[in-house]
């Protein structure tokens, strides 16, 4: 069988793959041992890519209006109306909004017709919203958007603190990592996050600061760090610029950073007596009105201790999407022209040089929010959308809506036909998805790695930058829009890099500008700027010195007794973004089958929530109802939700409708941790859950979320009227209780071999069943009585697994701590080498530890 090298389409780890073809549209995935970034590791979402591959759903034809047509039909309409608006508007009344899903050579056409020859820098991307500030914040220290670490110092650090990251979710490839660092070198790890995640309980150290506390947090370590004569005066000496008065206007204590002194006492203990220390940060520090002081707080730190540039020392800020980083490289930001220039004068005229263009933007275009602002207020008027789903994503995204009904044109580029903001394009465009298309990424330690082709293309489908180029040359500007392949984009991008460069920029691919299509074929991991790209302790700047930049923290938000509660957003373990990818794997939608309040219990009693009710979540922007799972994990006060649920899968639990538009100032990235919210218990007339081989049209309720699961769905319902259940289910033998007095009413239809083709479970007043038998009676080959379809279980009861906690093994909870008392187990490893578990992504790991320790307390309190 045919195995391709390619990189993994999720997070900015950038695992590389090795993908087996065995079918059509079927594919085995393993890790690539050779790849720096993973060395054959992957997490649940990159070990289930193949779940994720079949052609549903799929938009695989150029349509306008909903009606199919042909792609010159299409092009036609699309470089007409852009050329229209510009003429009549100007080049400021168009924009693209972008994705860190392109390719690199994707989003180098995309940023060069735009810049170049529409000249307008309204090209903005969806790294807006996870690492702008991060951008911000390297330029504003070190000259350029350079991140001045590789993942190898990780596993040279004695110490790493994670602020704003639940690592072993988001990034586990990353969390591995760091477990073997702290198992072989006795690492420790600090992790700074109001919650305590599962990456919390596994730290050493844990600070839950209040939201957005951190850079009162840093302040103050800057300061104990002085106090204990731990700065590096020669380095600060030769190396970094501080502002006047600088030192004493420092502001910053624990109480500020809302911890315990003590905590903060013990953290400077760490920080001092370990020089070689990583500082990793994520959304929790970048998603915030203050994101680009909190990451200058940060890099303060370490400049000033002079813990950067050196093996196992840095700040490292980890990119959330594969190829955030290529598109900053581009200059796919509106912040950004090209190559990591600005808009000098000297700048703009070396890109317009290069790339011999009529016109040049020489101006910072309109940021996300702004964008869609201006696309609301009818100054962008046309908008072409490319792999994002703005529609979800955004913040106020009901107001994004809005505004994408009121746009003149929305052009949407996309791999799924219906999506959230596809039901508002006039022009739906069909490109080429993961295991299709062809080309680059960067990842978040900037090594430039390979995606290739597993499948033919499906249908009409076209590349991104072969959708782009074809309205580039419609518009006129053909000459510079002659690209045979993505190796042809790829060298003409890097010679970019080097072009009137003489060393002004770490970004220089130029070494790759005469690469050859064959030697593109073939093009292996490597990373640009060396493991370390400041290791001469030369930065980007005029005289070659750092800059320590003056930070202080947010203004506190003005209480508000309507909207008591602070709501932080943020990412599930096995979802990604909007679910279009991973709401088609039946193992990825088993972790969380829907959308979790995570609220304090103190929080809970005052509301009148109970564990596994119905909740309303309320902000000045919208609502949207959610399960509650109470956890003594969240801060009193504070709430979390998760970001991936939308239309398609739910009528509910939209997390991005209810932040506001407030963005921070420099790096106009969304404030979506920390918004004003209050809650609401919701109690619905009947409840209920579908099992069914094809997810039926749902009719207007008050609540439902829909989950993959093998073979089908389960749908959980819930309503305040009453409700037609004939319309839910398909036609067959159907069998039927029901329990007036309780309001009970079960329904299972079986097909024409006797399988189960679906079952409905709806009370009023007691409980449901367990949804987990059921689910798998449609893929069972033996078909079950009708007494147990009814009782929604077997007539002899098989062992309860319980939550499913390993989604590559199938192990679930209850299975783990049996295993755990039956064999008395003490380990992780014990555990992998009886159940499996653990074993392969290693996602799961954090969670057997906590059910590890929990087994552990009726132990000890035995023993005393």
């Amino acid at each position: 069988m045919k195995k391709i090298c390619t990189t993994c389409p999720y997070c900015g780890v950038g695992c590389g793959i090795k993908a087996e073809i065995t079918g059509d549209r079927e594919v085995i995935i393993k890790g690539d041992d050779d790849h720096p970034a993973n060395f054959g590791r992957l997490c649940s979402k990159g070990t289930h890519l193949g779940e994720t591959v079949s052609l549903e759903g799929r938009l695989l034809h150029p349509e306008i209006g909903e009606q199919r047509v042909g792609w010159d039909v299409a092009l036609d309409l699309v470089a007409k109306r852009f050329s229209d608006t510009v003429r009549e508007h100007g080049p400021d009344s168009v924009a693209f909004y972008v994705s860190g899903q392109l390719l690199t050579e994707d989003y180098y056409i995309a940023n060069k017709l735009m810049k170049g020859f529409i000249g307008s820098a309204n090209i903005d991307t969806n790294s807006r919203l996870c690492m702008a500030s991060a951008v911000a914040a390297h330029v504003r220290a070190f000259g350029e958007d350079v991140v001045p670490c590789s993942y190898g110092d990780l596993d040279a650090a004695d110490l790493i603190l994670l602020v704003g990251s639940n690592t072993a979710w988001c990034h586990p490839v990353i969390w591995q990592r760091i477990e073997k660092a702290r198992a072989e070198r006795g690492t420790k790890l600090v992790v700074i996050d109001p919650r305590r995640t599962e990456t919390a309980e596994c730290a050493d150290l844990h600070l839950p600061i209040r939201p957005d506390g951190d850079v009162a947090l840093f302040n103050a370590l800057l300061q104990q760090m002085k106090h204990r004569d731990a700065l590096d005066a020669d380095f600060l000496r030769d190396h970094v610029n501080a502002p006047d008065q600088f030192w004493d206007n420092i502001s910053g204590d624990a109480e500020m950073a809302g911890v315990d002194a003590i905590l903060l006492e013990q953290l400077a203990d760490l920080v001092a007596a370990h020089p070689k220390m990583v500082t990793l940060f994520s959304q929790g520090a970048n998603q915030s009105v203050g994101g680009t002081d909190k990451g200058n707080a940060i890099i303060n730190l370490h400049l000033a201790t002079g813990r950067i540039g050196k093996p196992g020392m840095g700040p490292f800020s980890i990119t959330g999407q594969p190829n955030a980083m290529g598109g900053r490289e581009v200059g796919g930001l509106s912040s950004m022209l090209a190559v990591h220039m600005g808009f000098s004068d000297a700048e703009c005229e070396a890109a317009q040089t290069y790339w011999n263009s009529p016109t040049i933007a020489r101006n910072p275009g309109r940021k996300a929010v702004d964008m869609f602002r201006d696309v609301h207020e009818g100054r962008i008027k046309a908008i072409w959308i490319m792999a994002t789903n703005p529609a979800v994503s955004m913040p106020d995204a009901d107001f994004v809506r809005d505004a994408l009904k009121r746009c003149d044109f929305v052009v949407v580029s996309d791999v799924i036909a219906q999506t959230d903001t596809t039901a508002f394009a006039d022009v739906k465009l069909p490109a080429l998805a993961w295991g299709e298309k062809d080309g680059t990424v960067t990842n978040s330690e900037r090594v430039v790695s390979r995606q290739r082709a597993l499948f033919p293309e499906p249908g009409e489908a076209k590349a991104d930058w072969w959708i782009i180029q074809q309205v580039a040359r419609r518009m006129g500007h053909g000459e510079a829009f002659s690209f045979e392949s993505a190796a042809a984009i790829f060298r003409e991008y890097a010679a970019q890099t080097g072009y009137r460069n003489d060393g002004r920029r770490k970004l220089d691919l130029s070494e790759w500008a005469q690469t050859s299509d064959l030697e593109y074929d073939v093009l292996t991991p490597k990373i640009w700027g060396g493991t370390s790209p400041f290791a001469n302790s030369k930065f980007t700047t005029p005289d070659g010195k750092a800059c320590l930049v003056a930070v202080s923290s947010p203004a506190a938000r003005v209480a508000d007794p309507a909207f008591p509660l602070m709501l932080n957003t943020g990412r599930y373990r096995d979802q990604w973004h909007s679910m279009t990818r991973t709401g088609l794997s039946p193992r990825l939608s088993q972790h969380r089958r829907e959308p979790l309040v995570e609220i304090h219990p103190q929080d809970a009693t005052a509301h009148g929530l109970e564990d596994g009710s119905l909740a309303r979540i309320i902000t000045r922007q919208g609502e949207s109802i959610f399960r509650v799972q109470i956890s003594d994990a969240q801060r009193p006060g504070e709430i979390f939700a998760p970001m991936h649920w939308t239309d398609q899968m739910s009528n509910s639990g939209r997390a991005n409708r209810l932040p506001d538009q407030t963005v921070d100032p420099i790096s106009g990235q969304p404030a979506f941790k920390n918004s004003s919210c209050n809650i609401a218990a919701l109690e619905p007339e009947w409840r209920a859950f579908l099992v069914c081989a094809k997810r039926p049209a749902l009719p207007p309720l008050l609540y439902w979320t829909s989950a993959r699961i093998a073979g089908g769905w389960l749908v959980e319902l819930a309503g305040a009227d009453n409700i037609d259940l004939d319309n839910l289910l398909p036609a067959g033998d159907r069998m039927e209780a029901v329990d007036l007095q309780r309001g009970m009413r079960r329904i299972a239809v079986r097909d024409a071999k006797g399988r189960l083709a679906a079952a409905l479970y709806l009370t009023r007043q007691g409980d449901l069943p367990s949804r987990d038998w059921i689910a798998v009676q449609l893929v069972d080959d033996v078909p079950a009585d009708a007494a147990s379809l009814l009782a929604a279980r077997p007539k002899i009861a098989g062992p309860d697994k319980g939550p499913t906690v390993c989604v590559c093994f199938n192990v679930g909870a209850k299975e783990i701590t049996s295993a755990i008392s039956r064999q008395c187990l003490t380990s992780l490893e014990e555990i992998g080498t009886a159940l499996n578990a653990g074993t392969n992504c290693g996602s799961c790991r954090p969670a057997i530890s906590k059910l590890l320790a929990q087994m552990r307390v009726p132990d000890l309190e035995a023993a005393e």
